[in-house]
């Protein structure tokens, strides 16, 4: 099965993003979209997950920070028009790590590959 990972960073606060929403879709063309996790970052702002790819080496796939949630609970972002991060990728290998850090501010991300 392949991983998918992530370390998600406060740069506000120069803190660990704990407790944010994270999910995983499986984006389907026409028939829309398949959760395979919902799942909270851990107290280092960090998620693990296993995710089966069943012959859908290639397919395109959607992770989801539900950022709003968390800055509304740190007292940040009152105005910020940014609800979620989506990184959208592919996922070609089952064996694979895929880990995608990101920096979170309240009207800012930046994101990179980590292979």
């Amino acid at each position: 099965m392949a991983t998918v990972s992530t370390h998600l960073l406060d740069s506000v606060n120069g803190t660990h993003a704990a407790g944010v929403r994270s999910q995983l879709f499986r984006v389907d063309g026409d028939a829309g979209r398949q959760l395979l996790f919902d799942v909270e970052t851990d107290a280092e702002g960090r998620i693990a997950e296993s995710v089966e790819l069943a012959g859908d080496a290639g397919a395109e796939f959607e992770l989801v920070f539900h950022v709003r949630d968390y800055f509304a609970a740190h007292g940040q972002g009152g105005d910020s028009p940014l609800a979620c991060v989506v990184i959208r990728f592919v996922m070609r290998d089952d064996t694979r790590r895929y880990h995608l850090p990101v920096m979170l501010a309240p009207h800012s991300y930046s994101t990179w590959w980590s292979g």
